[in-house]
Order: structure tokens, then C-alpha cells, then sequence
């Protein structure tokens, strides 16, 4: 199964009655494995959960802390960047070379990186004086 394809397939399973927009994120870990996250909505809106971090927390909870490819689907005219937190927490667990693909239902597709999309990102090497 394609990155494409699981990330369609869990979007399915969105949780999102306030606002209607389903949004699946897949991602591969450096295993080849791939995990899934579709955001899930809480009526306290800050409360939710977005699709990108449900696929880094499946990722982790199965014992793997490094991504080698995204890909993020929502039912848009254009393909959906991921929000600012969660290009924090992609650049935590990815090279800055990692591909990213967003894409549409409609078949709209962006390809970019994850470096592309944080650049100046904050890393361990800001804090070598901790």
C-alpha cells in the first residue's frame, strides 16, 4: 500500500463533526512500516488532534522515532500544508530532505520537503548549552 492510499484510507476515520474537514496523514518510518493519523476534533477546540501527530504518535508507540516520507490528504481544492505545529514535531522526528507529498481527493498533489516546509526549524542544536 502506497503512502497515498493509507493516508486516503484514514482520513475516512477523521473524527470531525465541527468542522466537516477530514484530514489522513501517513507516514513511513525508517522501518519501511507504515502508520497512520486522521485528526480528531474536540468541541474545546485547541483540544484536538491533528492527523500529522496521530501517525508521529502511532510511529513512536510502536517503537520508532525516525520518519523517512509524509503525506497528508484532505477533501480541499488545494493540497493542505501541515500547520505549524506539526511541522515542528515532522522536523523532530525527519531529515530535512524528507518528502512530503500533499494531495487532494481530486488528485491535486504538492510535492516538497520537510526541510522546505520549516525552514530555520528549531533543533537540539539550540540548546547546546542545556
Amino acid at each position: 500500500m502506497s503512502l497515498l492510499q493509507a493516508a486516503r484510507q484514514v482520513r475516512e476515520n477523521a473524527y470531525a463533526p465541527y468542522s466537516h474537514f477530514k484530514v489522513g496523514a501517513a507516514v513511513r518510518g525508517k522501518s519501511g512500516m507504515i502508520y497512520r493519523g486522521c485528526n480528531v476534533e474536540n468541541v474545546a477546540y485547541p483540544e484536538g488532534t491533528c492527523a500529522e501527530a496521530g501517525a508521529i504518535a502511532a510511529m513512536v508507540a510502536a517503537g520508532e522515532t525516525e520518519l523517512v516520507e509524509v503525506c497528508v490528504i484532505a477533501d480541499s481544492p488545494t493540497p493542505v500544508p501541515p500547520c505549524g505545529g506539526c511541522r515542528q514535531k515532522l522536523a523532530e522526528f525527519a531529515r530535512h530532505d524528507a518528502p512530503v507529498t500533499l494531495a487532494t481527493l481530486e488528485g491535486g498533489r504538492m510535492e516538497t520537503t520537510v526541510g522546505d516546509l520549516l525552514p530555520g526549524r528549531f533543533d537540539i542544536s539550540h540548546m547546546g548549552r542545556a
